[in-house]
């Protein structure tokens, strides 16, 4: 996304900055490098940020995740032959959570897919797999009845994430510059709303593990609204947060992060993803290599816990009695539970719920048991 100050193109390696980056410099946000862009890591703390999501609400700046628009009378069964999922029977304004697989199988990224009408769809992918998905996409489109257009540099995303999410907008909506039809907006779907005249998609998905929405909004339309988001919900506890609580909140709710535990060597059964993949379609990319039997000894992804307060990280060694049985993804201390959680990809044979393993902690081992995902669930 182009910041409007700027008059010229940043060098390649300079990474980019949302419109709301004065913003954030003002609330004293830290930055950090996310998929090419400065991204606010923290405001306050990253535990105050968290148990805000957790207990009230949290206002994030996602706008450097990728948006392409589909659209054509063709749009639907490009569609189910570009992704993994099923989306010619998919309802309008409903949301699925997909994936772009490549030939071999493997992931190229996960991606949450929006039907805006008959013929058009909204898709929207992760900021470091902008190009790889944009080149599938328009690799996949060549011949069919289809315009798929990447409009990152066009909108902003914002989400309110948490218990209160609702009551937020609603507070937003009493100032007199927001409409929505929420009552009529579930879980995984999206409808249109306006704000101060201009319009906003509002979408009821997530990536922390509570009730929360996504609003998609014009680039010059998006300091208003976040400005009206946080006068309207702090109050209520609103804070703005950062990516640091984002990775702990998406973690205890066992949601991948790509590159961690999606990747191209990654089919979708071994990150337990399978049920996103419609197997019986006539045709899709992957299908052929999916079809063919994964290796009996492939590793799976499963969760872990452990007592005490070291947690395993991206990286650390798994072992059984024997000697290393698998490898962290991605752990942290679990500020909602109080110990330390971990995803790993570990070998079939110890994969199962109350396993005993060990965590190679900097040549320590940690007791870990393997446990369920998520770690975490909301209760209402």
């Amino acid at each position: 996304m182009t910041d409007p100050r700027d008059t010229e193109s940043p060098p390649e390696s300079a990474p980019r900055h949302t419109q709301l980056r004065e913003r954030h410099e003002a609330l004293g946000a830290s930055f950090t490098d996310f998929g090419g862009w400065a991204m606010p890591v923290r405001y306050s703390s990253d535990l105050a940020e968290h148990h805000a999501v957790r207990s009230a609400a949290g206002l994030f700046d996602i706008s450097h995740m990728a948006e392409f628009f589909v659209a054509g009378e063709g749009a639907a069964d490009y569609l189910d032959f570009a992704l993994a999922g099923r989306f010619a029977t998919m309802a309008v304004g409903k949301a699925k959570y997909s994936l772009v697989l490549a030939e071999s199988g493997g992931i190229i990224d996960d991606v949450i897919v929006y039907r805006l009408g008959d013929e058009r769809f909204l898709v929207i992918a992760n900021a470091g797999n902008r190009e790889p998905v944009a080149a599938a996409l328009a690799q996949r489109a060549h011949g069919r009845a289809v315009d798929v257009a990447d409009a990152t540099d066009d909108y902003s995303l914002v989400a309110v994430q948490g218990p209160l999410a609702r009551a937020v907008l609603e507070a937003t909506e009493a100032l007199g510059t927001f409409e929505h039809p929420l009552d009529e907006l579930k879980y995984y779907a999206a409808v249109a709303a306006s704000f101060d005249g201009h319009p906003v998609l509002i979408a009821r998905t997530g990536y922390t593990g509570e009730d929360g929405y996504e609003l998609l909004v014009p680039n010059a339309h998006v300091g208003p609204l976040w400005d009206a988001l946080l006068a309207a919900g702090s109050p209520l506890g609103l804070v703005p947060a950062g990516l640091a609580a984002r990775d702990t909140l998406r973690l205890e709710a066992g949601m991948p992060l790509y590159g961690h535990e999606l990747s191209l060597e990654i089919v979708p059964a071994q990150a337990g993803l399978g049920r996103s993949v419609a197997a019986d379609k006539s045709d899709f990319v992957g299908r052929d290599a999916l079809a063919a039997v994964v290796a009996a000894d492939a590793p799976v992804l499963v969760g872990l816990v452990s007592e005490g307060k070291r947690a395993g990280r991206a990286g650390y060694a798994v072992l059984d009695a024997d000697g290393p049985v698998g490898e962290i993804t991605s752990g942290a201390l679990s500020p909602t539970l109080g110990h330390p959680i971990a995803m790993a990809f570990v070998a079939p044979a110890v994969s199962a719920p109350g396993t005993e393993l060990f965590i190679d902690v900097r040549g320590t081992r940690i007791p870990a048991t393997v446990t369920t995902l998520p770690f975490y669930r909301r209760t209402a």
